[in-house]
């Protein structure tokens, strides 16, 4: 039973995730594991300043990437 309740609770977060993703709200903790895995060195944006980034780099014509 525990086995079936975390299966859906990880179904879940994909669903979420998904959704999000669909609708152009970015992931946070996506953004956060990759910066920790490929930048240690620095700092990580705060929610609101990687909120407005990743809606600023949605609505410009640049065609942009992490690294």
């Amino acid at each position: 039973m525990l086995e079936l309740r975390r299966d859906l609770a990880q179904a879940g977060r994909y669903l979420t995730q998904s959704l999000r993703l669909m609708v152009g709200v970015p992931d946070y903790g996506s953004y956060l594991a990759h910066h920790q895995a490929t930048h240690p060195e620095r700092s990580a944006m705060s929610y609101e300043e990687f909120f407005r980034e990743r809606q600023a780099a949605r609505y410009s014509a640049r065609v942009g990437k992490c690294c």
